[in-house]
C-alpha cells in the first residue's frame, strides 16, 4: 500500500494527546508498602482496532496479588 500511495481509511483514536490544561498529579504510592490482597488496584485501557472502527479493552488488577477483578 505505502509504494501505491494507499492509506486506510478508519478513524484512530487519539489517546495519546495530553491537553495542555490538564493537571499533572503525583505518583502517590511511591513510599507506600504493598504487602496485601485488595491494598492497590490498577487499571489499564486499550483499543482494539476492528474491521468498522475500534473496541475499548479495559482490564482491572490486584497489584498484590496479580488477579484481574472478577467477573459478576
Amino acid at each position: 500500500m505505502g509504494r501505491m500511495g494507499l492509506a486506510a481509511i478508519y478513524q484512530r483514536p487519539k489517546t495519546s494527546v495530553p491537553h495542555p490544561e490538564h493537571k499533572i498529579w503525583p505518583y502517590l504510592l511511591r513510599d507506600l508498602t504493598i504487602d496485601r490482597p485488595d491494598h492497590v488496584w490498577c487499571t489499564d485501557i486499550t483499543y482494539i482496532p476492528m474491521r468498522w472502527g475500534f473496541l475499548y479493552l479495559i482490564a482491572v488488577m490486584d497489584w498484590a496479588s496479580r488477579k484481574s477483578l472478577p467477573r459478576t
